[in-house]
């Protein structure tokens, strides 16, 4: 592909800034992460942005970073520095989204990376490139193959959560980059048709199939036994109950030992409930 292009190097020097900081600083990491009840209890939105530039460590983030490099110079040269922009951001919510949508009832259930809108841009490519070839380790493989491959282990991982991967925000990402350069540039597309179906057709079909029953995600898991039955608002009244028996407990200390006793996590947690 192409040299990187301007928007392309800025995301990336962006993501490894905002990384290495929530490397060296746990609560700006906490602030911005993905999290299920943050987003859908406190309604902090800014976290299906914020997510995507953060990462668990430097092998994840390295990883992300050289995919985005390689793939991003070819794309950005055709659609422009606007619609690249345009395609990572809405992959990377789309992504996010639809990991949302599948763990609505995991409370506890976080996530970081710019998996969603790497994939987004991977797809992207392949879309308007299916026959641009891929290395494979040794071997050297057309991208629709590549994609096509991303897609099945997306969607085993999806139903056997046999990883901590976050396989939903991978897939969605990559189906909603891969949809909106078609729509950008039809002629492409269509130029490459079967390669573009064959990607296609199985990725909406199970998306489809878990808005439509969503008791076809409801396999032998960690979150799902841990989970089963909860509701929103179960969600909700738990953790006010907790909030709440957290903050009695700091104004029973400081009513005991005094204001200076209180941790700074201590102050924060008083802080953040005075303020709501």
């Amino acid at each position: 592909m192409d040299n990187i292009g301007f928007a392309s190097l800025i995301i990336i020097i962006v993501t490894l800034v905002c990384s290495y900081w929530g490397f060296k600083r746990a609560v700006f990491f906490e602030k911005y992460l993905f999290e299920i009840d943050r987003i859908l209890i406190d309604k902090e939105f800014v976290r299906l942005i914020s997510s995507g530039f953060l990462h668990v460590g430097w092998l994840h983030l390295f990883f992300n970073m050289t995919t985005l490099y390689f793939f991003s110079g070819g794309l950005e040269h055709i659609m422009g520095s606007s619609y690249f922009l345009l395609i990572y951001f809405l992959g990377l919510i789309g992504g996010n989204l639809f990991s949302l949508f599948v763990h609505r009832q995991h409370g506890d259930y976080s996530a970081v990376g710019a998996s969603g809108a790497v994939s987004g841009i991977v797809f992207a490519n392949i879309a308007l490139f299916p026959h641009y070839e891929i290395s494979l380790f040794v071997f050297f493989i057309p991208s629709w193959l590549y994609g096509f491959l991303f897609i099945i282990i997306s969607i085993y991982g999806i139903r056997s959560k046999t990883s901590n991967i976050g396989h939903e925000a991978h897939l969605a990402g990559a189906i909603v980059g891969m949809l909106i350069s078609i729509l950008l540039q039809p002629s492409y597309a269509f130029a490459n048709i079967l390669p573009v179906m064959l990607l296609l057709i199985p990725s909406v079909f199970f998306i489809y199939m878990i808005i439509k029953n969503p008791n076809f995600l409801l396999i032998d898991n960690y979150f799902f036994n841990k989970h089963s039955g909860y509701t929103i608002d179960d969600l909700y009244n738990t953790r006010k109950v907790e909030k709440q028996r957290e903050v009695d407990r700091i104004l029973d200390k400081i009513n005991k030992q005094g204001l200076n006793s209180l941790t700074k996590k201590e102050k924060n947690a008083l802080d953040e409930f005075s303020s709501k």
